[in-house]
């Protein structure tokens, strides 16, 4: 059988703090404990304000650090007060899944949806599907879901054009960690 490897890509809102980018790294491998998980890179970027973590692994183990990752990431950076270079919806910006091997886009794209319905339940974090998740049409394309970013998620939050899971009114805690 085919051993099925997935790669994880996601861009988290912090480019300059090496201590929230390695908090958020270790929730990622579980201290380097995590032997599922594969480390290939962290790209901090301090113009954007942004860093971009590459990790590989089974599916399973892919998506649970994914969601680690994310609720560091939550925990650990206040979108009222970021600025930066690069269009951002929230402190975890994107967090595509990439077929590698033995699992198709379309295997990966429903473990996103997944991944995204349970942040919205246990994170309570809203969150819009793209590109080949995507929901809608309209949603194939990135930079439609970016649409006003952080500062205009007040305006699409709870109406037409709301999160795609865990959808509401703009709120404290959503002023917090974005979308």
């Amino acid at each position: 059988m085919e051993k099925r490897i997935i790669e994880c890509v996601p861009n988290f809102s912090e480019g300059r703090d090496p201590v929230v980018i390695k908090a958020i790294t270790d929730a990622i491998t579980l201290d380097g404990k995590d032997e599922n998980i594969k480390l290939l890179d962290v790209d901090p970027g301090e113009a954007t304000n942004r860093t971009v973590v590459t990790f590989v692994g089974t599916p399973e183990a892919v998506t649970e650090a994914a969601f680690r990752g994310i609720k560091k990431a939550a925990e650990l950076i206040d979108m009222s007060k970021h600025h930066g270079a690069h269009p951002r919806m929230g402190a975890t910006d994107v967090c595509p899944l990439v077929p590698v091997a033995g699992v198709t886009l379309e295997e990966c794209a429903e473990m996103a949806r997944q991944l995204g319905e349970r942040v919205a339940r246990e994170l309570r974090i809203p969150v819009y599907a793209y590109e080949a998740s995507a929901l809608r049409p309209g949603r194939k394309n990135l930079a439609v879901c970016r649409k006003g970013e952080y500062e205009g998620l007040a305006e699409r939050l709870g109406g037409e054009d709301g999160a795609d899971f865990g959808d509401r009114a703009f709120d404290a805690d959503i002023a917090r960690t974005g979308a």
